[in-house]
């Protein structure tokens, strides 16, 4: 990152490729992250790719079957069997430092929409969060409306794939969402001043 402009809940970030990411904040307490992670991992694990995502490493995992949820000491684990990751979601007690375990929670989440070339037809949707460290815990993407199901280039966009986009900006953020998705996207992408169309 190398640019930004934020406000209390908002921030767009100007990369050093030239690609644009916006960030829509909320607060991650408790109560809100057990809905978030319900329904991303339970209500729509089929929709979405999990894993970090930083410079020099992306981890795309998708889901062939229903994750099983089990929270303990604060710790979400989305377990598949074989494997498993854990997310510290709540208030965590099982270490000697208070401090640590404040730092382990996710500290920062954030509905994000990022603009620019090469991957994902050169625009991503998603969530992210960060834990109190500011370090990336994972991000999770959502359908994409320039890619099909098996991750192939559309050659037309399919603005019905960011249906769950605006179901979360309406349950997190409190926006409705548009009634024509298409229109909505192509008046944004005609936006010089504000490519996103958010206020």
């Amino acid at each position: 990152m190398n640019q930004g402009e934020k406000s209390s809940d908002r921030e767009v970030v100007t990369h050093l490729d030239g690609s644009v990411t916006e960030y829509c904040y909320f607060e991650p307490i408790p109560s809100v992250m057990d809905q978030l992670v319900r329904l991303l991992f339970e209500a729509h694990w089929h929709d979405i790719t999990v894993g970090p995502c930083i410079e020099g490493a992306v981890f795309e995992v998708r889901f062939s079957e229903p994750p099983k949820l089990s929270m303990l000491d604060g710790y979400l684990t989305v377990n598949l069997g074989r494997w498993h990751f854990h997310l510290c979601i709540a208030e965590h007690k099982g270490n000697r430092s208070a401090k640590l375990r404040k730092l382990r929670q996710v500290a920062r989440v954030a509905l994000f929409e990022t603009r620019g070339v090469g991957c994902g037809g050169g625009r991503s949707w998603g969530v992210r969060m960060w834990n109190g460290l500011g370090e990336q815990m994972t991000t999770v993407f959502l359908p994409n409306p320039l890619l099909s199901d098996e991750l192939e280039i559309l050659k037309e966009p399919n603005w019905d794939r960011l249906k769950l986009w605006y179901e979360l900006r309406q349950q997190f953020l409190g926006e409705e969402p548009p009634a024509n998705i298409g229109a909505a996207q192509g008046a944004w992408n005609q936006s010089s001043s504000n490519p996103f169309g958010h206020d």
